[in-house]
């Protein structure tokens, strides 16, 4: 009877005691597991089997077991995997990157901001003589250089300053001619008879023959008053100006039409600067051109643009432009090297983000925008005109929100960018889960190895080991090319040498080596990826 007693009492205190507990806000305590195996598998479900993903990180998925060409097998992915893969939570396609892994990758951003946006266009361009003051000098008679007063090429020579002196026979009778027909005229005139009318024409025409073969008055009045034909003419310079050519040699037969000298006037210049083609439209006439010459450093001249070539060179995409320059003291000489810079003043206010922001994709262009500390998202932007360090978005981004604009290639390596834009288009999975299942985004990991380096690719910028087991892969020893994320990373390596590396995944079948060592070398500790 006093066992059953204490029994009672013992349950009421038991009861007296829950009820407290919940009064106060606490939970009631819970009841011893009869089960243990039961209570385990309540703690941890069984996991539902999506896919079997690609060992080597490639876009393949199947739906049953199966081994790669390389006899790899391929890796389950169950539910919940595949989105801790991506290295997102949220709202799809989202980055997340841990605090202290963006303080590692030195990632900085900017906000998008209105501007106007200034550009200069630059040409690489040459100088070339104004071909309005370009001078030939030829004879029309045939004859003979009798006497070269000019012999020099680049010879300074002014207006009206002898040249050569030439012979010919056929000017020796024109001239006598002349003579002839001018001294009949004028003994003809006093007696007004038809002979004087006869006569008239026949001076006028070999008068005419003279001008034409570019006799000078001079000369003309001279043989007029004399009556005695000139044995030579000579040939003087008809502008100030520079011998550019000269192919008269003394004592040479020249016949009619035959280039004798070149002068050239320098005193003003043209330069020719080939503009691409994308930049042609924001080139106007009249607009002040800067043009800046190798040999004078640190100094700039300035012209004006006054032609736009109406053709484009198709090998090099580009537009001839002239720009016209005053040459003071000749300092510029034809066939230099120039580069002009034209600057373009925008008008209106856009939004804009750092060039460097831009990912380029080829077929589309990716901005990573900050959401948070931590997480970022990569938008498709539709880009306008470009300044030298920021460009135009016209859709996908609003004012003030905040871009990355260093660190876009770590955290592409990182977080493997490309597969998650890739999530934009991409076709959902049947519900077979066949084939056309969404390929597995690579978790971005940093994985660690070791092994022999085999040889080294400067010019693709890759390098191939023979490494060991990869246990956070599940790779088998092996042999394959790695990315090196910049050239100093090999520092004084050559093949054969024994390294220790880490390594993520940058995109689907392209591993990207973020640390190299040899064996021996003192190594930073390491650390996890995310």
């Amino acid at each position: 009877m006093l066992g059953v007693a204490l029994l009672a009492l013992a349950a009421g205190g038991g009861y007296w005691l829950g009820q407290r507990n919940v009064e106060r806000g606490g939970q009631p305590a819970a009841m011893p597991a009869q089960n243990p195996t039961a209570t385990a598998a309540v703690a941890k479900p069984e996991r539902k089997l999506l896919y079997y993903r690609n060992p080597m990180g490639l876009p393949d998925t199947s739906p049953t077991p199966k081994k790669d060409p390389m006899g790899m097998d391929y890796i389950p992915v169950y539910e919940g995997e595949d989105e801790a893969a991506s290295g997102t939570s949220g709202s799809p396609g989202q980055i997340k990157i841990s605090t202290g892994k963006i303080q590692k990758l030195g990632v900085r951003t900017e906000a998008a901001s209105l501007r106007a946006l200034d550009k200069i266009i630059r040409a690489a361009g040459r100088i070339e003589p104004d071909e309005r003051s370009l001078y030939t000098i030829t004879a029309k008679f045939e004859g003979y250089v009798e006497r070269l007063h000019v012999n020099v090429t680049g010879q300074a020579v002014s207006k009206g300053q002898p040249l050569f002196e030439a012979y010919s026979p056929e000017l020796i009778s024109a001239q006598r001619e002349y003579a002839i027909a001018a001294q009949g005229l004028q003994s003809l005139r006093a007696t007004g008879s038809d002979a004087q009318n006869g006569m008239a024409p026949l001076a006028a025409a070999s008068l005419a023959r003279l001008k034409n073969w570019d006799i000078s008055e001079e000369q003309i009045k001279s043989l007029t008053q004399s009556g005695e034909a000139k044995r030579t003419l000579t040939f003087r310079s008809p502008a100030n100006g520079i011998v550019t050519e000269r192919k008269a040699v003394q004592g040479m037969r020249f016949m009619p039409g035959e280039v004798l000298y070149q002068i050239a006037n320098l005193s003003t210049v043209w330069i020719i600067a080939d503009v691409f083609e994308q930049d042609i439209g924001l080139v106007k006439p009249g607009a002040r051109a800067q043009i800046k010459i190798n040999a004078y450093p640190g100094r700039s001249f300035e012209g004006a643009i006054t032609y736009i070539y109406p053709t484009l060179k198709a090998e090099t995409r580009t537009i001839p432009v002239r720009v016209e320059l005053a040459n003071p003291g000749q300092l510029l000489k034809p066939g230099m090297f120039a580069q002009m810079e034209l600057a373009i003043h925008g008008k209106d206010q856009v939004v804009t983000v750092p060039a460097s922001a831009v990912i380029d994709s080829g077929l589309r262009q990716i901005v990573l925008v900050q959401l948070q500390e931590g997480r970022f998202e990569p938008r498709e932007v539709k880009l306008g005109a470009r300044s030298e360090d920021y460009v135009e978005v016209l859709a996908g981004i609003k004012e003030g929100e905040a871009v990355v604009v260093a660190a876009n290639f770590l955290i592409d390596a990182e977080s493997n960018l490309k597969a998650a834009v890739g999530g934009f288009g991409a076709a959902p999975a049947n519900a077979a889960g066949s084939a056309e299942v969404t390929p597995v985004k690579s978790p971005g990991v940093e994985h660690r190895a070791a092994g022999k380096l085999e040889a080294i690719d400067a010019k693709a910028g890759s390098v191939t080991i023979t490494h060991g087991p990869v246990a956070s892969l599940k790779w088998p020893a092996m042999t394959m090319e790695f990315v090196l994320a910049n050239s100093g990373q090999l520092g004084n390596l050559k093949p054969g040498a024994s390294v220790a590396f880490s390594f993520v995944e940058r995109k689907p079948g392209e591993w990207l080596i973020v640390t190299l060592e040899g064996a021996g070398e003192q190594r930073p500790a390491a650390h996890s990826g995310h």
